[in-house]
């Protein structure tokens, strides 16, 4: 739609172009005649010398404002006129010259920041982003280009490249610190003490579901001569004994309970502070992470993640794109309500300025200066005289009219000192 605009544009141009020409030839050649049959009807008086007179220096001015105007883009009537298809031979000239020009007065940082303040760009872009088209419209263009950068990925760099940061993170991660943090939370909480009873729980259904295996026990070690039928009694006493003692200590007031607290609150201070405790605690870390259990883990982790991420991206209504896109609006809710972050935006962005503009002035003023350079002859002179060849035919109108009106003005005078 751009092209078309463009192209409309420069259309409506040419046209305007010609139109105006056309007038300003034609004015010309009307004086031309003018001027040819007043000199040729030969009537005396002074209102065909005045029009002789008027046509005449029209003439001069017409033609000269032609040549001055022609002369810029190309040579008149193709004669090797010195000083002439001025813009053509001067093309390397205004190049340098457009680059000088913005690095000096369009990439001063102070004008470029200050316009930029002026037009509130932070709070602009905080309203422009609050809106839900907006921000689903960036969204869209997201989606677009990480779905073209999931496809461009190589798998197999991809999971060595997973692999490496995450055992890299996680090696410079102090578990002990962590562990102990959770176990003091936990000991707050009395998790610990629900743990154990699941523990205790758990020991007591597996010694009476498995009595026979205490009875095996009790037989294997007993005498040879000693009835099986005490050996039975002795598992049941045993299996009986040690149910009581688990149920007994299923108690939270039991004094097994208190020596456990201190067991776990020893354990977390240890995790603190005894370094060859947290050393064992970073060398099963370690040995965890070089188990190749964890490696086929890494890379079933990725592609699941792959698979995840090129369904919710593809999907126009997907919780991905709709959490991107409600977080697009929170952060312009944010800046659009409020003076402060804008400021503190407007900042960054002056700071910014001053650190992309600085430096690149003078590359940007040559990049100028070098497109203009590459531009062909008869590109930059059309673009050139679209631009301006219109005021430059009421120059030619002009110069015709005032040379009309000052040989006039001429003649008059020269006829009143007479």
């Amino acid at each position: 739609m751009a092209n078309i605009a463009e192209t409309a544009a420069s259309l409506e141009q040419r046209r305007s172009l010609r139109r105006h020409r056309a007038v300003a030839t034609s004015l010309l050649v009307v004086m031309g005649a003018a001027y040819w049959a007043a000199v040729k009807s030969g009537l005396p008086g002074f209102w065909m010398d005045l029009l002789r007179a008027g046509t005449e220096a029209a003439l001069v001015g017409g033609l000269a404002d032609w040549f001055a105007v022609t002369a810029l883009f190309r040579r008149p009537l193709g004669l090797p006129i010195p000083h002439t298809a001025v813009i053509p031979n001067s093309k390397d000239r205004i190049g340098i010259g457009m680059g000088g020009f913005i690095e000096r007065h369009f990439l001063e940082p102070e004008l470029v920041a200050a316009r930029l303040r002026a037009l509130g760009v932070s709070r602009r872009l905080g309203a422009w982003l609050a809106d839900r088209r907006n921000a689903d419209t960036v969204t869209d263009r997201f989606a677009l280009v990480a779905s073209f950068l999931l496809r461009s990925l190589n798998d197999q760099t991809m999971q060595r490249l997973m692999q490496m940061t995450l055992r890299r993170q996680l090696r410079e991660i102090e578990l002990a610190p962590t562990l102990a943090t959770l176990i003091s939370i936990a000991r707050r909480n009395g998790a610990h003490h629900q743990f154990l009873d699941h523990l205790l729980r758990a020991v007591r259904t597996y010694i009476f579901v498995h009595e026979d295996q205490i009875l095996a026990i009790v037989e294997q070690r007993s005498r040879w001569w000693v009835p099986r039928r005490i050996d039975r009694k002795v598992a049941k006493e045993i299996t009986d004994g040690l149910i009581a003692y688990l149920d007994d200590l299923s108690r939270r007031d039991h004094d097994a309970r208190a020596t456990f607290d201190a067991a776990i609150e020893q354990l977390a201070a240890d995790l603190r502070q005894d370094p060859a405790f947290r050393a064992r605690v970073n060398a099963m870390r370690d040995r965890f992470l070089t188990a190749p259990e964890v490696n086929a883990y890494f890379q079933t982790l990725w592609q699941d993640l792959r698979v995840l991420l090129e369904q919710q991206l593809a999907e126009p209504n997907s919780r991905l794109r709709q959490a991107w896109s409600g977080i697009l609006r929170s952060i312009g809710s944010a800046i659009a309500e409020d003076p402060a972050l804008q400021a503190r935006m407007d900042q960054r962005l002056d700071e910014g300025i001053q650190t992309l503009i600085v430096p690149w002035r003078k590359e940007i003023g040559r990049f100028v200066a070098d497109v203009v350079k590459s531009w062909e002859t008869s590109t930059i002179v059309d673009r050139v005289e679209l631009a301006v060849g219109k005021d430059l035919q009421y120059i030619r109108l002009n110069g015709t009219l005032v040379g009309a009106a000052v040989g006039c003005a001429i003649f008059a005078l020269t006829h009143l000192l007479r």
